[in-house]
């Protein structure tokens, strides 16, 4: 089953509310308290985000993070990976490599899975966060 980790749940929610007010600087308290989510797992997420350049972190009394570009420039996919590395996959052969698989030489499945991995991937590029706004 394809699930997206609770890091990239929250960084997902996180850049989506940043978003909703362009305008307005955004703390990583504010958001964790509005959707109560834990505040040093969001702050980790929102610092991967603002160092992949994704975010911009503003420091000082009235710190906190606002968009660095537009959200209809941002694809989901471009989010997830800053987060975790890459797209999760629906299968460990996909996710990890063929050797992960003792029965990947044998499988009758990989292929069609393979192009259910590429639609996902698809969807994932061509959404972008204005889509979620």
């Amino acid at each position: 089953m394809l699930k997206l980790s609770k890091r990239t749940e929250y960084g997902l929610i996180a850049i989506r509310h940043i978003a909703a007010e362009p305008v307005r600087i955004t703390t990583a308290k504010e958001i964790a308290d509005r959707y109560k989510i834990p505040y040093e797992l969001l702050a980790k997420v929102l610092q991967k985000l603002a160092k992949r350049g994704l975010i911009v972190s503003h420091q000082g009394v009235y710190g906190g993070y606002t968009l660095a570009t537009g959200a209809g420039e941002l694809s989901i996919s471009t989010i997830i990976k800053a987060i975790e590395g890459q797209l999760p996959a629906i299968t460990q052969c996909i996710a990890d490599s063929p050797d992960s698989c003792s029965i990947y030489d044998n499988c009758t499945i990989k292929n069609p899975l393979g192009k259910i991995q590429l639609n996902i991937e698809q969807v994932f590029k061509t959404m972008k966060l204005s889509e979620m706004v």
